[in-house]
C-alpha cells in the first residue's frame, strides 16, 4: 500500500473500539482541534528556522491531524480523507484556470478575478445555507490568533476601498490610538483600557499590512529576540553570583544593552526579511 493508504490503515488501528489505543479512541474534533492548531505553528516555526528536517517532521504531525480528523468523521459516516484530498483538489482546479483552463485563461489578471469571484460565490452558497446575508469578511477564521485575524480583516475591507489610504495616515490614527489609550488610563476604567488598547493593535495590525509586513511574523521574531537577549542576561549574572530577582533594574539594563552590541557584531539568523505572506496571492 502507498504510506498514505498505511497512514490511515494506523490511525483506523488506533480507533479501533476493541484493539486500539484508548486515548485516541477518546478523542473527538474538539479535543483534537488545539494540537491541529499548535502543530500548524510547529510547521511554521521550522520554515522560520530553516529547518528542513524538523519541517519533515512537523509536516508529517501536521498531515495526521488531518488523518485524525478525517476518521472521526468517517466513523460519523460525514465524510472521509479521500472526500476531503478530492475537494481540495476539484478546488485548487477550479480557482487555477490559468493553469487548467483554456489559453485565453491563463494570464494573472483573469486568475486573480476568477480566484475573488469563486470565493465571493462561496461566501454567498455559505450564507444561503445558513439564512442569512453574504460578508465579504464571512470566511475570515474567528479561531485565527487575534492580530493575525485583525490583518486579515483590515486586508478585505481594504478590497472595497475602506482603509486608510497612506501608511502616513495610518502612522497618524495610531498616534491618535496612543493618545486615547493614555486618556482611558487616566480615566481609570479597565473596560476602556481595554478597549483601546484593541484599537491601537488593530491599528498597528493594518499598519503591517500597508508595510507588506506579517505582524505574527514580525512579532515571533521580536519574541525569539527578546528571549535570546533576556538568557544573555541570565547567564551574565550567573557568571556574577547573582540572580534576576535580586538584581537591580539598572544592572539588568546594562547587561540587555551589551547583548544587543554583542548581536550588532555577530550574524542574525533572525535578520527581518519581507513576508511571504505579503508575496501570496490573493486570500
Amino acid at each position: 500500500m502507498s504510506e498514505i493508504e498505511r497512514l490511515k490503515t494506523v490511525m483506523a488501528r488506533l480507533r479501533d473500539p476493541e484493539g486500539g489505543c484508548p486515548w485516541d479512541r477518546e478523542q473527538t474534533f474538539g479535543s483534537v482541534a488545539p494540537y491541529t492548531i499548535e502543530e500548524a505553528y510547529e510547521v511554521a516555526d521550522a520554515i522560520e528556522r530553516g529547518d528542513l528536517q524538523a519541517l519533515r517532521e512537523e509536516l508529517g504531525d501536521l498531515l495526521l491531524q488531518v488523518i485524525f480528523h478525517s476518521r472521526i468523521a468517517e466513523e460519523q459516516g460525514a465524510f472521509d480523507f479521500d472526500a476531503v484530498a478530492q475537494g481540495v483538489a476539484e478546488k485548487m482546479v477550479e480557482r487555477h484556470p490559468h493553469v487548467f483552463g483554456a489559453d485565453e485563461e491563463r494570464s494573472q489578471e483573469v486568475h486573480s478575478r476568477r480566484w475573488e469571484d469563486q470565493k465571493a460565490g462561496e461566501r454567498e452558497r455559505k450564507a444561503r445555507e445558513s439564512g442569512r446575508s453574504p460578508s465579504l469578511l464571512d470566511d475570515v477564521p474567528q479561531a485565527l490568533p487575534a492580530l493575525m485575524r485583525a490583518e486579515k480583516l483590515s486586508k478585505r475591507a481594504a478590497r472595497v476601498g475602506f482603509e486608510w489610504p497612506t501608511v502616513e495616515e495610518v502612522l497618524e490614527k495610531l498616534h491618535e490610538e496612543l493618545e486615547e489609550l493614555a486618556q482611558a488610563r487616566a480615566g481609570g476604567h479597565l473596560e476602556e483600557v481595554e478597549e483601546e488598547l484593541g484599537d491601537l493593535l488593530y491599528t498597528v495590525a493594518n499598519l503591517a499590512r500597508k508595510l507588506q509586513v506579517d505582524p505574527e511574523v514580525a512579532l515571533r521574531r521580536t519574541n525569539r529576540k527578546f528571549e535570546r537577549r533576556f538568557r544573555f542576561v541570565e547567564q551574565q549574572l550567573l557568571r556574577r553570583g547573582r540572580r534576576p530577582e535580586a538584581s537591580t533594574l539598572e544592572e539588568m539594563d546594562a547587561l540587555w544593552e551589551e547583548a544587543k552590541l554583542e548581536e550588532r557584531h555577530s550574524p542574525d539568523a533572525d535578520a527581518p526579511a519581507r513576508s511571504d505572506a505579503a508575496q501570496a496571492g490573493p486570500q
